[in-house]
């Protein structure tokens, strides 16, 4: 193009140029100032950090696979002996064991007792008069017909002399007309007197009779009244806190206690049995069979006495399905206190020769029981067994004999044939005419 001609297009050039501008809605100063300026020195940093952070993310997750790769990694670590076998885990399963042994088990019932006392007697005053002396002490034991409290006598031995004056005086008057009957009948005999004298005569004599029985009534009532004033024990046992003093008066009638006893030997214990366990007690009742009941504190540690089965309710409480058992005990050292709460333990019978399995031994699913039977070629069989009872050691079982060695520890990771290697290897536990055993209602069916 000749220079001329580039001059000629000049003007659409600039045209051309304007026209871009004002599309675009810069000027052409603006236009060419954005195009020829540097990028913005805060939208680099922004970018930068980005990158960082996007760079340090990709490491965190590139070392933690790294980890995680590292520690379930099979040669990442080796099996100790005895390690758990099975799932991924190798090694013979670590066990401890017991023995299984021959003797005798007894089969309890227990329950929850109060014990009783035979009798509690609360004495009241008969009379009315003033309180003289008081002879005993606060929580004494008392034999029985022992002075307790004594009532000012006076006003009724006065009382009972004048009865005893009637009464001497009308058995004067009686002895008399006795006289005088058998004079007439006499005279009667002879033909000296009527019949009608003699008829008088002779309920004169019945009334007189009558006179003194009334009077002997009199003296007898008298006397009674008298010996009130004198209050000794009815029975023997302690007398509990003191409720009179000297100098009180009582009164005749009034509800005011003057002494309270209760008899503490012997003493009862009064227990609630399950209904479901009466008829195995019952057959044994019987057969008039002695059953020995122990009563232990309420912590069921310490047994504080031993009595005998004297007698059972005549019908079952239906608000609890229980029958009440009474027991009496010698309390001769005074263990059993009135209305103390203690646990019973009611001997039924004794299981005589029967397996004993370690209870550390026995397994439930559900309502069935099972042992892991040591086998000689170190593996574990499982052997379903029924359990009869047991005690805090033992429970008598059937299914299993007497001197297998039983798996007592690491049941988590038994099974079926699965191979064992015994540790820390347990004595004997039991063994003959071992005692103890808890209430059939607790033995597998």
């Amino acid at each position: 193009m000749s220079q001329d001609e580039y001059r000629d297009t000049g003007p659409h050039r600039e045209t051309l140029g304007s026209s871009f501008a004002a599309h675009t809605g810069d000027t052409g100063a603006a236009f060419e100032q954005r195009n020829a300026s540097p990028e913005d020195p805060d939208e680099g940093a922004r970018r930068k950090r980005r990158r960082r952070f996007w760079i340090v993310l990709a490491v965190v997750a590139l070392l933690a696979i790294f980890i995680v790769y590292r520690l379930t990694s099979p040669s990442s670590s080796k099996p100790s002996a005895g390690a758990v076998g099975g799932r991924g885990q190798q090694g013979p399963a670590a066990i401890t064991t017991a023995e299984t042994t021959t003797g005798n088990m007894n089969v309890y019932v227990d329950a929850l007792g109060t014990v009783t006392p035979v009798a509690t007697v609360t004495l009241y005053s008969q009379i009315t008069g003033r309180v003289m002396a008081v002879h005993y002490s606060e929580g004494q034991i008392v034999a029985k017909g022992q002075a307790l409290v004594d009532i000012d006598p006076r006003p009724y031995q006065a009382t009972l002399t004048q009865a005893e004056g009637q009464l001497q005086r009308d058995q004067g008057v009686l002895a008399q007309a006795k006289m005088d009957l058998a004079r007439y009948q006499a005279a009667f005999a002879r033909n000296a007197i009527a019949k009608q004298q003699l008829d008088d005569q002779e309920q004169a004599v019945a009334q007189d009779e009558g006179t003194v029985k009334a009077d002997q009534g009199t003296v007898d009532y008298d006397r009674v009244q008298l010996s009130y004033c004198h209050i000794v024990a009815p029975i023997s046992g302690k007398v509990g806190l003191r409720l009179v003093d000297p100098g009180n008066t009582v009164f005749s009638g009034s509800s005011s206690t003057l002494v309270v006893i209760t008899q503490l030997k012997p003493i009862t214990v009064v227990f609630n049995v399950s209904e479901d366990d009466l008829p195995q007690v019952q057959e044994q009742l019987k057969v008039n069979k002695r059953l020995e009941v122990d009563a232990f504190d309420r912590s069921n540690e310490k047994k504080v006495g031993t009595g005998t089965l004297t007698s059972l309710d005549n019908q079952i409480d239906t608000t609890t399905g229980t029958v009440k058992f009474r027991a009496e005990f010698a309390n001769q050292d005074l263990g059993l206190f009135p209305n103390q709460f203690v646990n019973t333990q009611l001997l039924v019978r004794t299981l005589q020769n029967v397996t004993l399995v370690p209870n550390a031994a026995v397994q439930h699913n559900g309502t069935a029981a099972f042992v892991y039977i040591v086998n000689s070629n170190s593996t574990v069989g499982v052997q379903p067994i029924t359990t009869l009872t047991n005690d805090e050691n033992n429970t008598a079982a059937q299914g299993v004999n007497s001197g297998v060695t039983l798996a007592t520890s690491g049941f988590d990771r038994l099974e079926n044939g699965a191979k064992v290697e015994v540790h820390n290897r347990k004595p004997k536990s039991g063994g003959q005419g071992a005692a103890g055993g808890s209430s059939p209602g607790n033995a597998a069916p």
